[in-house]
């Protein structure tokens, strides 16, 4: 007969104890010598094991002719029938004959660690779930579970096991006890009816451990620990999940977070502990970068090492291998570590298994070398379940004696001098790996500063993120290191200067300066910033968390583009729980890639007009990604929207893609209701009412002042109505205005018009009808006519402030703007952007070459300036005010050698474009004829 099980062996042990294992093997006189000699290295090494086949010699006859994933699917099947009545000796009969397949597939190399723990796991989640149905099915039985039935015992009843630790990872080892939290979910009793609940599963979950522990003549199942609950010596054995997760939203410890990333709905109410589990991720896996974790991973190391491990040495015997330095523990710690710090921005990194979570650490680039620490964590198990199926006892202590060693080594296949000597390099590798990630390195010696400084840095104790005790620790690590890297600009004490407005800005210190102790490089790109642009600094003292996108990996890639954008902060959106948090999740994505493109502005990654690009590809996602769930919103109480929907257009600079790091936006919003009177709802609103008001929520939702602050600012004044009349037009009023009511000015702005988000059908329309109406026939006495008076008008409102205002006044941005608009619509042209429209004007214009390449020369240095001053000060440029670091970035990206060198030539160039501008207008103004002859 073949021997399934024997073909897949690779191993056996040597027997330490050769007459015990002598006669474990004589049990089996059937069966082939490498099965017997497994059998015998088993016994003479564990005596334990010998126990449990002498009581199922039978069984285990059989078992060792089949495959063992079918010896122990069958032990399954099993349990799974057991009458309530047998179920305390049917689950401890069960666990001897698991517990002796999973050692002998262990022990034989038939199955890989992964195996052997996922079957012990295997066994656990369902002896818990039997036995919760019993104890619950009591409790309904006694009627003491209002509105509960019997049929309701098999999900708990809504109660719940979370497993955690080694269970919740699939990791379970041999000897382990099993981590429970049990919690029942409360929503499905009146509030009455709540004392009598919880009392009822409190019960249960006694009768459940007992069930499961109690070391009776059969043995036990899996001894139970309910300790890992919430202040485990006052709360009840099962919590209501309102109760748990008010705890952890409250009160919720690292340690707490790090155990709940293994944390898994293993018995009683699946689905509803999914859910529960679902709604703690925000409190395991916080949304910024959380470096603070690695200091309290820190502390609880040292804290295990000096109540678990007192006196530990170099010396093997009675080590504990989970807790010592470079043991199991860990290496769990460093993955769990770096799994808090990273998983709430990357939801592939929230794996239960260490194995995996190591792997898809390294992918993501959040570690490295982990096939040797992978390695080690296995090495480090095996010998762990060794230790324990000596006499199935609860113990990571290697033995403490040269016997217990030879014994140890023998159940290993080896000798007990190699044995020792691999214990010993993986303890040191793994413990050369973890220290260096967890140990604080020692503060440097702060670099002397000047008297000035020195009475600046003195202030920053008093400053708000700086008035905890663990700020002020961690701060105290940072601060040379921020010295030091002044020390290197170009103006130490300026730069110092906007440092400190932006530490004298932060609210709280510790997540930050966390990052910068753990990335040092950070606090380069801080003095950059603060040197460069103040402006910028201040912002990020209000919105730290930005800086996690340096870190989160991708900052420096190629830009993704506008359609990237919008599917991934669609994908942000949609992965929220309610419309608040994907307000929210909104306002974090935005700022932390409006950021991004600051940064790379400010470094010469990219220049002004790329960066404008950049900024109107931001607003585009945000406008195309957010339109979706509000109106999702507002349909809730008042009916999908009537007709065919409403389409946003964006109007001005974010039409033409160049948007500054401060611009607002021009926005329109038209629909079109298909003659369909009112919407269809819990609360229906006639169709015009309906879009106004849902453009109204639109505007709220992008210009609501939240935590991490607003989207845009938002004008509409665009619309037909402009101040007046509702929000939101009707798509053949629009039409009907443009085509019979609009002003020149309407239709200039119309050239720059761009569909953005909403129905793309109704966007679609609008472009064909805005080309159809560029195309139209015009006299360019009356455009030009108009646009004169536009001038007048703007010049006497906004006649600019000096040659550094380089968007007001005559041959300024918009003086150029309006000419560009001007040719394009007396070309027909549907281009959007200035230097393409005043190509497509410069015949109707009556532009010369060079009169052409002026005016394009003079809006590129223009916009330069304004890209540039937009990042670096919130405030009018002024070169005498915005610091040495400033002036150098305004220098570079418009290649001038001083300061007055390009305000000369701001004040030429913008000189020859008014008079370029002036002479179009005054020859053009009095012809009467069209545009489109010439």
């Amino acid at each position: 007969m073949t021997r399934a099980f024997r073909h897949r062996m690779t191993r056996a042990p040597r027997p330490y104890d050769t007459d015990r294992g002598q006669e474990a093997a004589d049990l089996f006189p059937d069966h082939p010598p490498e099965i017997r000699d497994l059998l015998s290295g088993a016994g003479g090494c564990s005596p334990y094991l010998k126990s449990l086949m002498a009581k199922e010699r039978d069984w285990l006859d059989a078992a060792l002719d089949a495959a063992p994933a079918t010896s122990f699917e069958a032990i399954l099947s099993d349990v799974q029938v057991l009458d309530v009545s047998e179920l305390g000796p049917g689950l401890r009969r069960a666990k001897r004959r698991a517990a002796l397949l999973i050692a002998l597939s262990d022990l034989g190399g038939v199955w890989a660690l992964e195996e052997v723990t996922g079957a012990l796991t295997q066994l656990a989640d369902l002896a818990c779930h039997r036995a919760i149905a019993a104890s619950v099915g009591r409790e309904i039985a006694r009627g003491k579970l209002p509105g509960a039935v019997a049929d309701d015992a098999e999900t708990g009843a809504g109660m719940v096991a979370i497993a955690m630790g080694k269970m919740g990872a699939s990791e379970l080892n041999y000897s382990s006890d099993i981590d429970l939290i049990c919690v029942f979910d409360d929503s499905r009793f009146d509030p009455a009816d709540l004392p009598e609940a919880r009392a009822a599963f409190a019960r249960a979950t006694r009768n459940m451990a007992a069930l499961l522990s109690e070391n009776t003549a059969d043995g036990y199942v899996f001894r139970t620990d309910l300790r890992l609950r919430p202040d485990p010596a006052v709360t009840p054995v099962c919590l209501s999940m309102e109760a748990a997760e008010r705890y952890y939203e409250s009160v919720g410890r690292t340690w707490e977070r790090a155990a709940y990333i293994k944390a898994r709905a293993a018995a009683g109410d699946i689905k509803a502990g999914e859910a529960y589990l679902s709604r703690l991720t925000p409190f395991v896996f916080r949304r910024h970068l959380d470096y603070a974790a690695i200091q309290d991973a820190h502390d609880m190391r040292l804290k295990i090492r000096e109540h678990k491990m007192p006196g530990t040495g170099r010396r093997l015997e009675g080590l504990n291998l989970k807790l010592a330095p470079g043991g199991i523990r860990e290496i769990e710690f460093f993955t769990q570590t770096r799994q808090i710090i990273a998983g709430g921005r990357d939801p592939d990194l929230r794996l239960r298994g260490t194995v995996s979570a190591l792997a898809a650490l390294e992918k993501k680039g959040w570690a490295e070398g982990t096939d040797e620490l992978t390695d080690d964590y296995r090495a480090h198990r095996e010998v762990e379940h060794r230790v324990q199926m000596v006499a199935d006892q609860q113990t990571h202590d290697l033995p403490t004696s040269d016997e217990g060693f030879d014994r140890l080594a023998a159940f290993m296949g080896c000798n007990a001098r190699d044995l020792r000597a691999d214990v010993r390099d993986r303890l040191a590798r793994v413990s050369r790996i973890t220290e260096g990630f967890f140990a604080p390195g020692p503060a440097r010696a702060e670099p002397r500063v000047s008297s000035a400084a020195a009475e600046i840095v003195a202030r920053w104790p008093s400053y708000p993120a700086l008035r905890s005790a663990r700020a002020a620790e961690i701060f105290e690590r940072v601060k040379p290191e921020i010295l030091a890297r002044l020390s290197r600009a170009a103006r130490p004490d300026e730069a110092l200067t906007h440092i400190d407005g932006f530490l004298s800005g932060l609210p709280a210190g510790v997540q930050l300066f966390s990052l910068f102790d753990a990335n040092p490089q950070l606090i380069d790109l801080i003095v950059d910033i603060a040197a460069t642009s103040p402006g910028l600094a201040r912002y990020l003292s209000r919105h730290s968390a930005v800086l996690d996108a340096v870190i989160g990996g991708g900052f420096f890639a190629a830009w993704p583009g506008a359609a990237w954008l919008t599917g991934d902060l669609a994908a942000t959106i949609a992965a929220q729980p309610d419309y608040e948090a994907q307000l929210l999740a909104a306002r974090h994505w935005r700022n932390e890639w409006h950021f991004r493109v600051g940064v790379h502005h400010l470094r010469g990654l990219i220049n002004g007009e790329e960066a404008g690009r950049q900024y109107a590809d931001i607003a585009e996602a945000v406008l195309a990604a957010l339109w979706p769930p509000v109106v999702a919103e507002f349909a809730v109480k008042h009916g999908p929207p009537p007709g065919r929907g409403g389409a946003v257009l964006g109007m001005g600079s974010l039409g033409s893609v160049a948007l500054t790091a401060t611009s607002d936006l021009d926005l329109i919003v038209l629909y079109d209701a298909a003659q369909v009177e009112s919407s269809d709802g819990r609360r229906p609103l006639p169709s015009r009412t309906y879009y106004a008001r849902l453009t109204q929520s639109f505007v709220t939702a992008l210009t609501a002042q939240m935590g991490p602050g607003r989207l845009y600012e938002v004008d509409m004044r665009l619309r037909p109505s402009g101040r007046q009349g509702p929000v939101a037009t009707s798509l053949a009023a629009f039409q009907s205005y443009q085509r019979d009511e609009a002003w020149t000015w309407e239709h200039l702005a119309l050239t720059r018009a761009r569909p953005i988000a909403g129905a793309a059908d109704i966007g679609d329309e609008v472009e064909a009808f805005r080309r159809d109406l560029l195309r139209a026939q015009r006299r360019a006495a009356d455009v030009l006519g108009d646009v004169a008076e536009m001038r007048a008008r703007l010049g006497a409102a906004k006649p600019g402030t000096g040659t550094w205002d380089v968007k007001s006044g005559p041959g300024r941005l918009q003086d150029i703007a309006f000419l560009a608009q001007a040719g394009a619509l007396l070309s027909g042209s549907s281009s959007r952007g200035v230097p393409e429209q005043l190509a497509a004007g410069r015949a109707a214009l009556g532009l010369s070459k060079d009169a052409l390449s002026s005016l394009c020369a003079a809006h590129a240095l223009l916009w330069k300036v304004q890209a540039a001053a937009r990042l670096i000060t919130p405030d009018p440029l002024d070169p005498e005010t915005i610091g040495e670091g400033a002036c150098r970035f305004l220098l570079r990206e418009t290649g001038a050698a001083t300061m007055a060198d390009l305000e000369d030539a701001l004040a030429a160039m913008s000189g020859d474009a008014g008079a370029i501008i002036d002479g179009c207008i005054e020859e053009l103004k009095p012809k009467d004829g069209t545009a489109r002859d010439g």
